[in-house]
């Protein structure tokens, strides 16, 4: 997800996606761990994806 996919989102519907994409990330470390994922690469992006809406989420915390 692109950052400027992320600022067009509301701040309800990103916490929810936030939400989401936690619980993948967790799902996909746990199955990495038990059997490697094809493309390991997959762990990266969800991590930097979930960096980013956490980003935007305090961008506008600290802004109102």
């Amino acid at each position: 997800m692109k950052i400027k996919e992320v600022r067009e989102l509301e701040t309800k519907d990103l916490k929810e996606r936030l939400e989401a994409a936690v619980a993948n990330y967790h799902q996909m470390k746990l199955n990495h761990s038990i059997t490697p994922l094809e493309n390991p690469s997959q762990i990266r992006t969800a991590r930097r994806d979930i960096a980013r809406m956490k980003t935007v989420l305090r961008q506008r915390e600290l802004n109102k």
